[in-house]
């Protein structure tokens, strides 16, 4: 578990560090841009995919009874969840989750509400299936995001919304949403007969001080509208073995999302996805609580140095993930620009906030789960930008 070890990613066909001179147009690229992490994954998880290789023959597998308690266990030990094997759902990822439940719970044409600015997939995957999809603009109080909830109530009654898709935790603001917001969410989704979709692939990774809540564990009605989507891939950075799964409690829903995996061979895991995910959850707690200590320590780096190089900066501060999300608007650069100018004056990767939807234009991401030379490394890049427009 050494977290500052330097591992060379290039010409292993990582899209972090292998298309980042495409990506960005600009050679000498420092990639922090894609939500994967700049560690080696846990010992047991790797434990478990050369056991798999061992065992001679790839041939046909499924999800035993092992995997689901696995995951039923770690829903009840991290976020007071408690599930039965048949509200499990295995899906190849959270984007393919969020694509079946699309076309599972709506027709073609039916509105989809997201928050603005959220993860860029939320806008496309609706888009993408001929869903009308619209944005409910997030608050900034106090140096962090909060719903509108007259604006969502405003939407659900005049769009017609069948479907809000919630990051809970919330990338790329870092935001953790708390109980009261949730039941007034939630509160709003029932009255209006609006399902909730919760991807909560971030939740594992939570600061001290800070708790996060699945909006299906607060009530027990809660549990009819709500479709809960989940991974070790984030947590455990094995983005790679494509592994994900669904919590859904009503059975009417589950039957209708079930019906279009099969329909599209959609819920099918591989066996290093399943093996993966057992071992990730069963065997790799100790790499997991370490790896909070070490994003936590790296997040403090990163507010530490704002604070101290570049104090008319305003950023928020994460309650959660491993992303930064800080405002470039003193640069006077147009939005669609932002990411290009770090890139050929910096020669930084971060992803540009107006991917995120129109409120995020100003701002920029930047992924900090990194050794802490390269964080330092990066930070002083973001910096040599900043002294160059206030030359």
């Amino acid at each position: 578990m050494d977290f500052n070890e330097q591992i060379d990613r290039r010409q292993t066909d990582s899209i972090k560090w292998d298309t980042a001179e495409t990506v960005f147009d600009t050679k000498d690229i420092l990639p922090m841009w894609i939500a994967d992490m700049d560690f080696a994954s846990p010992q047991p998880i790797k434990e478990a995919l050369k056991k798999v290789i061992e065992e001679e023959i790839l041939g046909y597998s499924y999800p035993g009874d092992s995997l689901l308690n696995a995951i039923r266990n770690w829903q009840k030990d991290k976020h007071n969840m408690l599930i039965e094997k048949d509200h499990i759902l295995l899906s190849p990822g959270v984007l393919s989750s969020i694509a079946v439940t699309i076309a599972a719970l709506t027709e073609p044409g039916d509105s989809v509400l997201i928050h603005d600015p959220v993860y860029p997939p939320f806008y496309a995957m609706p888009e993408k299936n001929n869903r009308q999809i619209y944005r409910s603009p997030l608050i900034i109080s106090d140096g962090r995001y909060e719903m509108d909830f007259d604006n969502i109530e405003q939407q659900f009654k005049e769009k017609n919304i069948k479907l809000f898709i919630l990051s809970q935790p919330h990338n790329p603001g870092g935001r953790i949403w708390s109980k009261e917001e949730l039941v007034r969410l939630t509160d709003l989704c029932i009255h209006y007969g609006v399902t909730l979709i919760s991807d909560e692939i971030h939740s594992d990774l939570v600061y001290s001080g800070n708790t996060c809540i699945s909006p299906v564990t607060i009530d027990e009605t809660y549990k009819d509208w709500i479709v809960t989507l989940h991974s070790a891939t984030k947590t455990f950075n094995i983005a790679g073995v494509k592994a994900s799964f669904m919590i859904v409690f009503n059975k009417k829903l589950r039957d209708q999302i079930v019906k279009v995996q099969e329909e599209t061979e959609l819920g099918i895991v591989n066996t290093f996805g399943m093996r993966a995910t057992e071992a990730a959850f069963s065997d790799s707690r100790e790499w997991h609580e370490a790896l909070l200590l070490k994003l936590e320590a790296n997040r403090d780096i990163v507010t530490a140095y704002f604070d101290e190089n570049l104090p008319s900066i305003s950023y928020m501060k994460p309650e959660s993930t491993y992303l930064f999300w800080f405002n470039a608007s003193q640069l006077g650069v147009e939005h669609d620009v932002l990411r290009k100018t770090f890139a050929k004056i910096g020669k930084i990767g971060l992803n540009d906030g107006i991917s995120y939807g129109p409120s995020g234009g100003a701002y920029m991401r930047l992924n900090f789960a990194v050794p802490e030379s390269l964080l330092m490394e990066g930070l002083d890049r973001i910096k040599l930008v900043f002294d160059h427009f206030n030359k």
